[in-house]
């Protein structure tokens, strides 16, 4: 059997335990309606939106996703594992350690997009989206996004023996990650401190590919074409190439596959 398919095998078993998970699906089915009858509901909002009302339901969708999805339910499904010695168990067979990883997070991964993409159907039809500026940079957002909040859920399981503690430990780092990410609240508007936290977090560079990607408008507010949109990009790619790195290591040196004894 191929690395794809051990990794395919893997992900539809994880697939199956996620989706008696009713909780969770409920929230992945609802979360891309919300937003859009929110911003539908209220004129306020779109006024404040403005007339990117597409752009900013679709990013405002990807970021959660990313955050809730593929970082929260990951993290709490790992351990899960690990309590079980389902990890224990799948490193003695075929699959390296790199698979079992992949396969796990795939499901989590699926969902995401799959709201991602209805997110962009929802609001193409409902609101102002226009074709993308860059459409590159928002796979780039996506891919690179998923990628990151892979690696660090897998870190982060180091830091919960129990998946009661799973919750308690990822829920604080989820909502300082979105409150800072300049998703709701422009960085610009907050104290210098934490202005350049959020700068630095892993979501921020996800929020500033899509909105450039998709409308083509800077941090700044300003607005740019294809052409620039390429350099206007660089320093969120490498941050995130950065965050991956990095996850990648913690990862690599915190990573239990056993519980403790």
């Amino acid at each position: 059997m191929s690395a794809v398919a051990r990794i395919g095998s893997l992900g539809r078993a994880e697939g199956v335990l996620l989706w008696r998970n009713a909780l969770m699906i409920l929230t992945a089915l609802l979360l891309p309606i919300g937003a859009i009858l929110v911003l539908r509901s209220s004129p306020e909002l779109q006024v404040v939106v403005g007339a990117n009302s597409g752009t900013a339901v679709v990013t405002a969708v990807t970021a959660v996703a990313l955050d809730l999805f593929v970082y929260y339910q990951l993290v709490t499904a790992l351990v899960a594992r690990r309590e079980e010695l389902v990890l224990k168990r799948l490193r003695t067979g075929e699959m390296s350690d790199l698979e079992i990883l992949a396969g796990a997070a795939m499901p989590s991964a699926v969902i995401a997009w799959t709201q991602i993409a209805l997110s962009a159907v929802a609001a193409g039809i409902w609101f102002t989206l226009d074709a993308p500026v860059n459409l590159l940079l928002v796979l780039m957002a996506v891919l690179l996004g998923t990628l990151v909040f892979v690696l660090l859920a897998a870190a982060s399981t180091a830091l919960a023996p129990t998946v009661e503690l799973a919750q308690v430990v990822t829920a604080p780092v989820m909502f300082v990650l979105l409150i800072l990410s300049g998703l709701y609240v422009p960085l610009a508007d907050l104290p210098g401190p934490l202005e350049y936290l959020g700068r630095l977090l892993p979501l921020t560079p996800v929020v500033d590919l899509l909105r450039l990607g998709l409308s083509g408008t800077t941090r700044d507010g300003g607005t740019v074409g294809l052409a620039s949109s390429f350099a206007h990009a660089v320093p969120a790619v490498l941050l995130l190439l950065g965050w991956a790195a990095l996850g990648a290591w913690a990862t690599r040196r915190w990573f239990r596959w056993e519980p403790r004894r």
